[in-house]
């Protein structure tokens, strides 16, 4: 997998360079192959899933709110947030939609293992959460994903309480080829999120690395989330 770094870059001629190189994988034997890896950060923008709902934006103000063909509900990006896109041909990879999933959050996780902090999955909402009262504790979560016995269902509202979101995962699959992806906040202005709700729960509050009690520069963020993903996304 090939990394490249962005830059600071608007999100709109980034979203769609992802569904020309996408679409570009289609083609043939002539086509671009390789997996791609972007990793960038983005001027101040909401972005708003196939399945969002206008009532999760409430106060957008002067920040622009753009439609995508991703999943998942309305999140915010901004400064101080790294954003990796990675770019797989799953078919190729040897791995389906749900492994990638999780495999991304394999790598966010480890990533804030490396600066200390503890990040947990909450069953029923992608993402990765952190605890606010103990960022580094090592106990599991009640609510985390467990392996239902038969007849068992999974609760039907995810449980926040006492939690704090720290990375968004929002994922697109075209011809088992991926584009969009996940953003860490590492240290930003985390006031927008307070203007949605965040993923499309209610209260969900969003912290970052900095909120976590870990001053960490964004290009040390980037690189080692990268080095992550990349690591954790191998065939």
């Amino acid at each position: 997998m090939k990394t490249i770094f962005l830059g600071h870059v608007a999100y709109e001629p980034t979203y769609a360079a992802m569904q020309e190189f996408t679409n570009q994988r289609a083609l043939g034997p002539l086509s671009i192959e390789s997996d791609q890896l972007w990793i960038c950060e983005h001027p101040p923008v909401f972005t708003q899933g196939l399945a969002g709902k206008s009532e999760h934006i409430f106060m957008p103000g002067d920040i622009p709110v753009i439609q995508t063909n991703r999943g998942g509900q309305v999140t915010y990006h901004g400064p101080g947030q790294v954003m990796g896109y990675p770019l797989v041909d799953l078919k190729r990879a040897g791995y389906f939609v749900k492994e990638y999933v999780y495999r991304i959050e394999e790598a966010v996780i480890k990533t804030l293992f490396h600066f200390g902090v503890t990040g947990h999955r909450v069953a029923g909402a992608p993402g990765i959460y952190v605890r606010l009262n103990d960022p580094s504790g090592h106990a599991p979560l009640e609510q985390r994903p467990k392996k239902l016995i038969p007849g068992e269902r999974e609760g039907k509202d995810p449980d926040f309480s006492g939690l704090g979101k720290i990375a968004a995962l929002g994922i697109k699959v075209s011809r088992n080829c991926t584009y969009h992806g996940v953003a860490l906040n590492v240290s930003m202005d985390l006031d927008p999120f307070s203007r949605i709700n965040p993923c499309g729960y209610a209260r969900l509050q969003t912290v970052d690395l900095f909120t976590m009690g870990v001053e960490v520069a964004w290009e040390e963020a980037a690189n080692t989330l990268s080095h992550k993903l990349a690591t954790y996304l191998a065939p």
